[in-house]
This record gives C-alpha cells, structure tokens and sequence, in this order.
C-alpha cells in the first residue's frame, strides 16, 4: 500500500510517536512524506520514508497530485486543531480529494489507529483494485 504522511507542526511529534508504535505494519508499506514531517519520522524510526517537499513549498500538492492520480491508498494527515488561516483552503481541498477518490484519511490518532489496524488485517486490500500504481509495481513496471 502506499501511504502519504502529514503532520502539522503541533502534531510532528504525536506523528512520530505513532509510527513508533505502529512501525512493525508501516514498515510492510510504501510511505512519502512531506520533508519536515518525514525526517521527523525518519529520525524517530527506521522507516523508509520518501521525502517530499516540505509541506509550505509544495510537499501537499506533491501528495494532492499522487491522490489525485489514485496513487495514495492512506493518508494519515495529523493536523492542528486551530489552523493558520493560509492553510485551511489546503486543507479543505486535500480532504475533499480524499472524499472524490475513496482515499482513507485520518486527521487524529484515534482514527489513525483504527486505520493502521484495518491495513494489518487486510481490510484495506481492496484499494489494490483502484491504484493503478500497485499493479505497475507489483509487476516492476513503475
């Protein structure tokens, strides 16, 4: 599966906390990241983790783009609970792209962990049907 990671600056820790906690499932997986959130990450795991662009110059569109593409099956997208005014039209739109493309998203870590369960268990296998960028890689053709 692949898996894009957001952490606002109040949650980069909490973001990282997490993946500790879960690292044994999200190793199994695909993960980017937008830079801050993913060296973040990286530094309190070891994961392999794509850097992205940070989230300021880019990094969310990179994501916006790969869900747009049908090319994020999770996005765990840890987000401060009073926004800065210039972010939330981000936000909202990468949000709503999740909604347009069946794109599981957790904002808060009790969703999170439901999510991170559900991939343990299989539960999400059918996104494999709707990412044409599985099948590339499961047949070395990415």
């Amino acid at each position: 599966m692949e898996i894009a990671l957001i952490a606002d600056d109040g949650k980069k820790e909490l973001m990282a906390q997490f993946c500790i906690a879960y690292s044994g499932i999200l190793s199994k997986h695909h993960i980017c990241a937008t830079q801050t959130t993913g060296k973040y990450v990286k530094d309190a795991t070891d994961l392999d983790i794509e850097m992205l662009m940070s989230g300021s110059t880019g990094g969310c569109e990179q994501i916006q783009s790969r869900i747009s593409f049908n090319e994020i099956d999770i996005l765990f997208f840890f987000r401060d609970t009073e926004p800065a005014e210039r972010h939330s039209a981000m936000q909202q739109d990468m949000l709503r792209l999740c909604d347009v493309y069946s794109v599981p998203v957790a904002t808060n870590l009790a969703t999170a962990e439901v999510l991170v369960m559900a991939l343990d268990r299989g539960e999400l296998d059918w996104r494999k049907l709707v990412n044409p960028y599985l099948l590339r890689r499961s047949k070395g053709t990415f």
